[in-house]
């Protein structure tokens, strides 16, 4: 029976030749991951009151992003939970403060096509870019999975969204991902996405990991990108395995629940306002939209190539003194690259504020929070109200171009015309 990429994952890790959609299966989890706010901390009390251990530690990744670094007692303590739970578990795979989670996975080669990845976080997602179907579970889930190794998980209806066409100066992944908010809605529970066709297959890996990253925006279990050249790269580059990884793509007869198809050649640079992604419109639409701060941040805005997107439209500018730009790198080795190509020197100089790797003002946890009142443009992937800081605050969300464009402006502006404008003036 031919199958999507998402049966065939799920029947791999359930032992079956193909599953069905709507069948209910027990799975073997190839891979968990917990963070400091939902991980060991709910996992160490229930093993310690079943006197259980983890049911392969070396499956097993922590990582310390959202409470980082702790601003009191309370953050501190929970970071010291994670930080014993690791040594106690015999946990190798912990990264304490050293990015987030969801960038950590590929960034050092834990993630391999055809996974099986259970995280305790919503943009587990993520890792589907790399052809694994990778979901978000809850704290009681996550738990029995710590413990047993196995989960149960419904086989999904797949979407399949067709996505053809060059896009454009200034266009990403981003854009193409808050249209698909607008025009599929974000009520796909139950629901897997796969993401195709040759705008797809031009992307890097890191914008195909906005892609997968969003499908949680869509309120699908998973999103996943079918293997190719670029995803064994993007393996080989990270010290990942790839071996026998160009067989996880959809079979070409595979039935889909419905197909979704945009052709990006027209498409402009989209810009979603409060309180939800799927309030998307075109850039123009917000061009008197004041904006107090600029936040280029998060898991899905904030890899090196956000980074050297930003500095591409800072080069020569300075940000408005009406605004202020906060940019948190996503790991600390993504610092490390933009300190050592010049990307944190293009951003400095025009005025930006360097803030520590971490979930922080994304997640409402840390540096860059906003008050009553205030418009923030963002990186980040979602706008819910209050996520950001006070419940009166405004959050807008648009790719690193047209938040670096917007931070020189001080209003909601579309990147291209900025460009426009310095060539003219040169």
């Amino acid at each position: 029976m031919p199958q999507t990429l998402t049966q065939k994952i799920i029947a791999r890790a359930c032992g079956r030749p193909t599953v069905k959609p709507g069948e209910i299966v027990t799975v073997n989890v190839d891979l968990l991951m917990g963070q400091d706010a939902s991980g060991p901390r709910r996992w160490r009390p229930r093993l310690e009151e079943l006197n259980a251990k983890l049911w392969d530690p070396s499956k097993v990744v922590v990582v310390s992003d959202h409470y980082v670094p702790a601003v009191d007692a309370q953050s501190a303590e929970i970071l010291n939970i994670s930080r014993r739970f690791a040594r106690d578990y015999g946990v190798k795979n912990f990264f304490d403060m050293q990015g987030i989670s969801h960038a950590i996975m590929p960034e050092r080669g834990l993630l391999r096509p055809g996974m099986f990845v259970a995280g305790g976080d919503s943009h587990t997602p993520t890792a589907g870019a790399f052809g694994c179907y990778a979901a978000g579970f809850g704290a009681t889930d996550t738990t029995a999975i710590a413990i047993t190794g196995e989960t149960w998980t419904t086989v999904p209806e797949t979407i399949k969204v067709q996505i053809d066409g060059e896009l454009g100066p200034e266009i990403t992944a981003k854009d193409v991902m808050l249209w698909l908010c607008r025009e599929m809605g974000m009520e796909n529970s139950f629901k897997s996405v796969e993401f195709m066709g040759s705008t797809v297959s031009a992307m890097s890996m890191s914008e195909r990991l906005v892609m997968s990253n969003m499908a949680a925006e869509l309120g699908a279990e998973a999103g996943i990108i079918g293997v190719d050249e670029i995803t064994i790269e993007a393996l080989k580059a990270t010290g990942g395995d790839y071996e026998g990884a160009e067989t996880w793509v959809a079979d070409p007869d595979a039935q889909y629940y419905k197909t979704v198809t945009l052709d990006v050649t027209k498409l402009g640079p989209q810009v979603a306002a409060p309180h939800a992604p799927e309030n998307t419109d075109d850039v123009g639409a917000f061009a008197a939209v004041k904006v107090d701060q600029c936040y280029i941040g998060a898991c899905v805005g904030a890899k090196l190539e956000d980074l050297q997107m930003a500095a591409s439209v800072l080069r020569g500018h300075r940000v408005s003194p009406d605004t202020r730009l906060l940019v948190a790198p996503a790991t600390v080795r993504v610092t490390e690259k933009a300190a050592a190509d010049g990307t944190l020197a293009t951003l400095t100089a025009a005025g930006a504020i360097l803030l520590p790797s971490g979930c922080g003002a994304c997640a409402g946890m840390g540096a860059g929070i906003i008050a009553e009142g205030e418009v923030c443009l963002s990186t980040t992937n979602r706008n819910f109200q209050g996520r950001m800081g006070h419940k009166d605050a405004s959050v807008y969300l648009a790719s690193p171009y047209t938040v670096a464009a917007s931070a020189v402006t001080g209003r909601i502006s579309d990147p291209r015309e900025l460009r426009t404008s310095t060539r003219n003036a040169a």
